[in-house]
């Protein structure tokens, strides 16, 4: 199925079936072997190595940021030039990106295996512990280059509608890093750096999978004589700075969180940490997957002036999201001691015990947290780089610092605490910004979109008396904040 077919013709909830879940799904596939890499690494290696690969990995995700701040920046302004028809620029992006990311990848990866030791010994680590996640992270700076490009292409995949491409591309990925990672822990009794080369073995060989459609010409989506200029750049960056700024200020709250854990709590701490960033992995593709997975669907259809299908697809997204996130809550409370096992084999009382109360606190942050995520998911799929922007960045960074503050005197309660106030600061956030963008989220399909400033300058007389009191009941109020979408009865009745 072709992709103006699949994202203008194809009934909402369809389309939600056959883009987003399978979109879920791959997400979920590739989030998965990264934990099973910290089961394979805590019970092969032991506690030290597994607290050496949490301290590593916030290095190892900035590496990748770079890839996702082109690869997304990309996506999008493709998505809206094929809803307008401009094929030849929507190639011309595509060219472009993929050599911004290959060059990324490079300078990067050059700059993280020259500063290793020093990055990894000012997060306090020292000895066999920071020798480990030295190890750890040169790999992945090595492999640098070619392993960027996977974080993108999936992308471009699902732009051309390969929606079943994208799926067996993470799955191959997954089962081909775990399957040697175990040769290379479980059979050859190598060190931590063989948990890192398997890893990048099977982003190698799935990056050159991945592009066949594309060196084939099969693709919607061409190579070209690639066309540079300071406007493309620019939309480029700007578009993906959302997703950039999210991942980098998690990485810098997480580094920071890893410095005070070090001094509370020590390796056991860290071990912690490390579980709870390892569930958080599971859970948050599935967001990502399910709301990302229908970013080209929507800036396909905002680029074709289609807003009440932008609507409808938005509705299916948050609802998801909201079920999909309750039930992560209800398996984390009901089930943390079995879930840490799953990390830390032979682990003394000690770590269990702080390990349960973490995972049962941790999991309140997801009766909020999947509203934040669906909205700059939004954001970014009609291109609106600074609310998106601003949700990340706050979520990411400014809120949990500001709560590490507010909840010092509670110790490490005060830590795992963090992540649910987070959540829930976030989410009034969102609802301001879907608030404060009504008018604009409610065109009629073939309106041009107004600017904010456009829309000051309307006269305030064109709003109608009743519709004044009706924004101000508190009914209505309330159901904006749960549905932004002006018009629609939650959930589907607008389809």
């Amino acid at each position: 199925m072709n992709s103006t077919e699949l994202f203008i013709k194809t009934h909402p909830v369809k389309l939600f079936l056959l883009a987003s879940l399978p979109g879920a799904a791959s997400m979920f596939a590739s989030a998965l072997y990264y934990t099973l890499d910290g089961i394979f690494v805590g019970h092969f290696l032991g506690e030290t190595a597994f607290a050496a690969l949490n301290l590593s990995m916030p290095f190892v995700i900035i590496n990748f940021s770079l890839a996702d701040l082109i690869g997304v920046g990309s996506a999008i302004p493709i998505s809206i030039s094929l809803g307008k028809k401009q094929k030849a620029e929507a190639d011309n992006l595509f060219t472009c990106a993929c050599i911004m990311i290959i060059a990324a990848g490079v300078l990067i990866g050059a700059a993280l295996f020259a500063s290793a030791p020093l990055l990894i010994r000012l997060m306090g680590a020292e000895g066999d512990f920071a020798d480990l996640a030295v190890q750890y992270l040169r790999v992945y700076a090595l492999c640098s280059p070619v392993t960027t490009i996977i974080f993108a292409v999936d992308n471009f995949l699902r732009i051309c509608g390969y929606i079943r491409g994208s799926l067996f591309v993470n799955l191959l990925m997954s089962v081909l890093s775990a399957v040697l990672e175990f040769v290379f822990l479980g059979i050859f009794h190598w060190g931590i750096w063989a948990a890192a080369l398997a890893t990048c073995s099977g982003m190698c060989i799935c990056s050159v999978v991945a592009f066949l459609p594309f060196f084939k010409g099969k693709a919607s989506l061409r190579f070209c004589r690639p066309h540079f200029t300071p406007g493309l750049i620019r939309q480029i960056i700007t578009c993906g700075t959302p997703n950039f700024l999210n991942n980098i200020a998690g990485r810098i709250t997480s580094i920071l969180m890893n410095v005070i854990l070090v001094r509370l709590g020590g390796e056991t701490a860290v071990s912690v940490y490390g579980i709870l960033m390892f569930a958080e992995g599971l859970i948050q593709p599935l967001l990502y997957g399910m709301c990302d997975s229908l970013q080209p669907a929507v800036g396909f259809n905002w680029g074709a002036k289609k807003y009440t299908r932008v609507r409808a697809i938005e509705t299916c997204c948050f609802t998801a999201s909201g079920i999909l996130s309750l039930l992560s809550v209800l398996v984390m409370i009901l089930f943390p001691e079995q879930a840490a096992r799953l990390f830390i084999s032979g682990a003394d009382k000690d770590i269990l015990s702080m390990s349960v109360t973490a995972l049962r606190l941790f999991s309140l942050t997801y009766i909020t947290r999947w509203f934040s995520f669906a909205t700059q998911s939004y954001m970014l799929a009609i291109e609106k780089p600074l609310p998106a922007s601003l949700i990340s960045v706050s979520t990411a960074l400014v809120f949990p610092v500001i709560l590490i503050g507010a909840l010092w005197p509670l110790g490490l309660t005060g830590i795992w605490l963090n992540f649910a106030g987070t959540s829930v600061l976030a989410a009034v956030l969102s609802a301001v910004i879907l608030l404060r963008l009504r008018r604009e989220l409610s065109q009629k399909d073939g309106d041009i979109v107004l600017s904010v400033k456009a829309q000051k300058k309307i006269n305030n007389t064109e709003r109608t008396a009743s519709s004044y009191h009706t924004l101000r009941r508190p009914s209505l109020v309330l159901s904006s904040f749960l549905l932004p979408f002006p018009g629609l009865s939650f959930p589907f009745s607008s389809f």
